[in-house]
């Protein structure tokens, strides 16, 4: 695995998957009883912003730093107009140590969620590459709620699963670097989780750069096995081009009670401040919900049924008969082929198409039916 997060940290992606994150730990937190935060690629925990990584690629400026800043980048929007989520989740991010003096550190899904969670909630983090996981390790050493394995994330499920609080979320958020292949894992690691732990909620990350790389685990979603299935969605380029990021989404299965309304306004708010050349677009929507048959195929796009208007139009007409046949005196039969011989095959004529016979049919005797013969 070659991904490495520090590149992109801080970036539109985090900004929606953290809001939401913080959005749902909120509403385990909405009951005193503990509940455990399992999360699958963990990562290092925690990025400087002033690195090298980071300072290549700059993706955090056009992330987390509009919301921070977005006077900066010509919004008339204000900082402290933010949704209350927004406005606690950018309140968080700038408690972390080495934030003092401004966005320095960006803190990772392992850390937001620590620094979220009460003393009597846990996590269980998995990162399978070695430099990362000794760095979890780290970041971790002396906090006893934090349990980091180094191990493969998806595997790790079947022996975290369920949790000794029986109540919690599962934080899905892989690199895909085979988007196809990471579908299918993904697909069949849940399949398995819900099977040990159906109660559980499941938050899918996943990147959109052609709808259609999306579109089947999207409508695999509606048949999960899930009680409800929520999606939010953040695109700020059209998701035509296979070569950026230009969007992302989160999906959560059995996602909390009027979770739609907490993340409905955070969402309209970091399309407005995340556009940059066009405007951003948002979705929030349920692809499944208790109770509702599965919605129908989502209809073709506009482009696509052009595209199969315009084939349509130029496939050539079927060849018309020859006009020198002389046109059929009888009607075609609708009766199934005969078993008989060409040999013995009645003529248009009444003859037969062998030697002609000594008698003719009216002069035959008729046949007897009798209750030896059959009919």
């Amino acid at each position: 695995m070659n991904y490495r997060h520090a590149y992109h940290a801080g970036n539109f992606a985090d900004v929606l998957k953290h809001t939401v994150l913080l959005a749902l730990i909120e509403a385990m937190q909405s009951k005193p009883t503990p509940f455990c935060v399992i999360e699958t690629h963990a990562g290092s925990g925690c990025y400087a912003l002033d690195g090298r990584e980071a300072g290549k690629t700059g993706e955090f400026k056009d992330g987390i730093s509009r919301l921070l800043y977005p006077d900066l980048h010509g919004s008339t929007a204000k900082a402290s107009s933010l949704p209350p989520l927004l406005r606690r989740w950018l309140d968080s991010i700038l408690a972390v140590p080495g934030n003092e003096d401004g966005l320095k550190v960006y803190p990772g899904s392992p850390l937001q969620a620590a620094n979220a969670m009460r003393a009597e909630d846990s996590a269980q983090l998995s990162e399978l590459h070695p430099e990362e996981a000794t760095l979890l390790h780290e970041l971790f050493r002396r906090d006893p709620r934090i349990h980091v394995h180094q191990r493969d994330g998806y595997e790790a499920l079947n022996g975290l699963l369920p949790p000794k609080e029986k109540r919690g979320l599962v934080l899905i958020d892989p690199p895909y670097e085979a988007q196809e292949a990471e579908y299918k894992r993904i697909e069949l690691a849940v399949k398995a989780a819900m099977q040990r732990w159906p109660t559980g909620v499941y938050a899918i990350w996943y990147p959109i750069k052609l709808r259609s790389q999306v579109q089947p685990f999207l409508r695999w979603l509606s048949r999960c096995g899930a009680k409800r299935v929520l999606r939010a969605e953040l695109m700020v380029h059209p998701d035509d081009s296979p070569l950026r990021l230009n969007g992302s989404g989160m999906v959560i299965l059995n996602a909390p009670w009027k979770l739609d309304d907490t993340l409905r306004e955070p969402l309209q708010a970091m399309a407005r401040l995340l556009s940059k050349d066009r405007p951003a677009e948002w979705k929030l929507d349920w692809l499944l919900q208790e109770g509702a048959e599965p919605p129908a195929p989502s209809p073709l796009p506009p482009s696509r049924l052009a595209a199969l208007r315009l084939l349509a139009s130029r496939t050539p007409p079927p060849p018309r008969p020859s006009s020198s046949a002389p046109p059929s005196s009888r009607a075609p039969s609708a009766r199934p082929p005969s078993s008989r011989t060409p040999s013995s095959r009645p003529t248009s004529s009444g003859s037969k198409s062998g030697p002609p016979s000594s008698s003719s049919p009216s002069s035959r005797p008729p046949r007897k039916s009798g209750p030896g013969r059959p009919r």
